[in-house]
């Protein structure tokens, strides 16, 4: 396999820059996924790599040699688009093994490697068949196939999964990292869809606008997002946003007074900042608590339930905040609309954003620590 280093790429259609400055690398092996809303540049990126378009400033390595100018041929890549791009008038096994009938592999080699590749891939009963008498999944699998039996040294995946089912898409992100520990291949894979990413990948790559936002763990990204686009993006339901200036601010914590009456205290380092700069505050659904007994407690409204099954989505009115604030609580929940509730957050919790946007640290939550000496 390979890695892929990506050097300052900037890509421009006239005069509107469609990719800025993007820089980052892939790890031999890994598992990387590009995620943004749509008209972020993923996909641009994922095409100036696979050599479908052009770069027009920056360098793009494989292996430590730099591939700008390489055909698509020569770059060892093999891409898997949205459509499949299957030929209807060719058995499963005639598209699989077509590239490898291009470039003059003999018929006996090429029938092994696709015989290896529909084990991979669990279709040997689907060699005979016609793309049309595939199921949507069945006809993604060929389309893995067909990259599988050129053995390249970088996959990419194009929204794969965006054309199929809800319950289909779910297993194939199964087979999706099935396929990646058995290959130990390097996947450079593009999606909007932040729950794939945050299930599939090594590592995501945020995008928004063109520019890169964040490089790092689902996780990671997850409980330490860069800034509010990410913090916003990653994440379903997705993070409160609530509005406010500071009262008081050290390296321990933030006090801020937010858009309504109420004041919350955050365990960030804030010591940058100072009494009235604005801030941001912002909370994950799952971190907050009905009732009593936390740091921070909020009286708010209820205005709307959503029962999901495995948890109950409440959407509640918080005075001075326009915006619901939402809070997704384990299990089921049951409330007249206009229901009185308290709403309680702990303080490490609590992420704060400056004027720019930028996240301020999180510090550590040393109460189990101090309560154990």
């Amino acid at each position: 396999m390979a890695n892929v280093q990506l050097r300052e790429v900037t890509k421009r259609f006239g005069g509107h820059v469609a990719v800025s400055k993007v820089t980052f690398d892939v790890r031999d092996g890994e598992f990387v996924v590009l995620v943004g809303p749509s008209g972020c540049g993923k996909t641009t990126v994922l095409r100036m790599i696979a050599g479908l378009e052009e770069i027009t400033e920056g360098e793009l390595l494989i292996d430590g040699l730099l591939a700008n100018d390489l055909s698509p041929a020569a770059r060892g890549i093999a891409m898997v688009f949205q459509s499949y791009a299957l030929y209807p008038h060719m058995t499963v096994s005639q598209n699989m093994g077509f590239g490898l009938k291009l470039a003059g592999v003999p018929k006996p080699l090429i029938d092994a490697a696709v015989r290896q590749a529909a084990s991979v891939l669990h279709i040997e009963h689907l060699l005979d068949r016609s793309p049309a008498e595939l199921s949507g999944g069945q006809r993604q699998r060929v389309a893995i196939g067909r990259a599988i039996t050129r053995k390249p040294k970088v996959f990419l995946f194009d929204e794969p999964l965006s054309n199929l089912d809800a319950a289909m898409r779910v297993r194939m992100r199964v087979e999706f990292s099935r396929l990646h520990e058995e290959l130990g291949a390097t996947m450079i894979y593009v999606t909007h869809d932040q729950v794939e990413a945050m299930t599939l990948a090594d590592r995501i790559v945020v995008f928004s606008s063109g520019h890169l936002e964040q490089v790092g763990a689902p996780l990671d990204l997850y409980h330490r997002p860069a800034n509010l686009f990410v913090a916003g993006f990653i994440g379903s339901p997705r993070m409160n946003f609530i509005e406010g200036h500071i009262i008081s601010a050290s390296s321990e914590a933030a006090v801020v007074k937010l858009s309504g009456e109420a004041v919350l205290t955050a365990a960030v380092d804030a010591g940058q900042l100072k009494a009235g700069d604005p801030v941001t505050v912002g909370i994950r659904p799952d971190d907050v608590n009905l009732g009593n007994g936390e740091a921070n407690q909020f009286p708010v409204s209820l205005r709307h339930i959503e029962h999901t099954g495995d948890a109950t989505v409440l959407y509640t009115k918080m005075d001075g905040i326009r915006d619901p604030f939402v809070v997704r609580w384990p299990g089921s929940f049951s409330a007249e609309r206009d229901s009185p509730l308290f709403l309680s957050i702990k303080k490490t919790a609590c992420h704060v954003f400056d004027s720019e946007g930028l996240a301020l640290r999180r510090t550590p939550d040393t109460s189990a620590q101090t309560s154990s000496t």
